[in-house]
């Protein structure tokens, strides 16, 4: 290879590419860790080094120019190489310290991983944990998370995944909100109460269909895709939810909507990077989530 051909900064390369990719300065910045005019001027440097406009401004957007969009295809195919370098050296560690990045729902990272954080913290006080509590599924291919929690098996060869268990959910209310609405609850009642969901897709109608529940979409008054504010509506007798029962049957002043419903299973995988798994930091984590999660979403 003619070395001496290669006349930019692989760093002012990765700048162009998350801007591109995040859309704005600003939004690629927050991605990076770094301030937006230090980002600015990486970009505004690359541009010089290479002779070329990589965006155009469009009121407060950046668009991508011709030879911006010719030369991105090149800098993602450099940015899964540099992520599969960092896998590579983080595959190598056997150092029982560092930081590992666990993702999982709001729900499940405010209220199931405390007390496993606390018993990691306990064994292993060397390793640091991000978590990063989203409703999206982080992708763990481009280094996301190192460890997810999700409730379905992922389908990538290079993912390792081990389920867990089937926590069992069920349809929760408020008691204030079932002492309102006439007791006693039964299935048949549960279709004139309004419901809380993330979204108002089939497959959720589909799921509640499987224990008897024809719903339509004017039974969704309240939607919301963060699982925390879902449940505070919940928890604020706006309707009726669905939730993990390790989590709803230790809430104060919430009970199950209909008591002798058949419990909602939501399969729990853990999922991390095959060469990730190999890193005796990550795989600590993974084996101590494993072992402290299998008890409590079987509860």
């Amino acid at each position: 290879m003619e070395w001496r051909t290669v006349r930019f900064d692989w760093n002012r390369a990765r700048a162009f590419l998350v801007t591109a990719e995040e859309g704005s300065l600003s939004a690629a910045a927050k991605a990076l860790g770094m301030s937006q005019p230090t980002l600015g001027r990486q970009v505004d440097a690359l541009e010089s080094e290479l002779d070329v406009t990589l965006f155009e401004r469009v009121g407060r957007r950046l668009v991508l120019t011709d030879a911006g969009a010719d030369l991105l295809q090149h800098a993602r195919a450099m940015g899964e190489a540099a992520s599969r370098v960092s896998m590579a050296a983080s595959s190598q560690s056997e150092a029982v310290h560092g930081v590992v990045t666990v993702s999982a729902s709001e729900a499940f990272a405010a209220h199931v991983l405390p007390p496993v954080l606390a018993t990691l913290r306990a064994r292993a006080p060397g390793i640091q944990v991000d978590v990063v509590a989203t409703g999206e599924r982080s992708d763990l291919l481009r280094r996301e998370a190192d460890i997810a929690v999700r409730n379905v098996r992922p389908d990538h060869p290079d993912l390792l995944a081990r389920k867990l268990c089937d926590m069992d959910g069920s349809l929760y209310a408020a008691s204030s909100y079932l002492d309102r609405i006439g007791r006693p609850m039964t299935l048949e009642r549960l279709h004139a109460c309004d419901f809380i969901a993330w979204n108002r897709d089939a497959p959720l109608r589909e799921r509640l269909e499987e224990i008897g529940l024809k719903l339509t979409e004017a039974s969704f008054p309240f939607v919301c895709d963060n699982h925390l504010v879902q449940w505070a509506m919940v928890k604020q007798g706006l309707g009726v939810g669905i939730q993990a029962s390790v989590i709803a049957d230790a809430e104060p002043g919430i009970e199950r909507a209909v008591a002798d419903l058949p419990p909602i299973p939501f399969p729990v995988w853990l999922v991390s990077h095959r060469e990730l798994h190999t890193s005796r930091r990550v795989r600590t984590v993974f084996d101590m989530l494993a072992e402290a999660l299998e008890p409590s979403a079987s509860r």
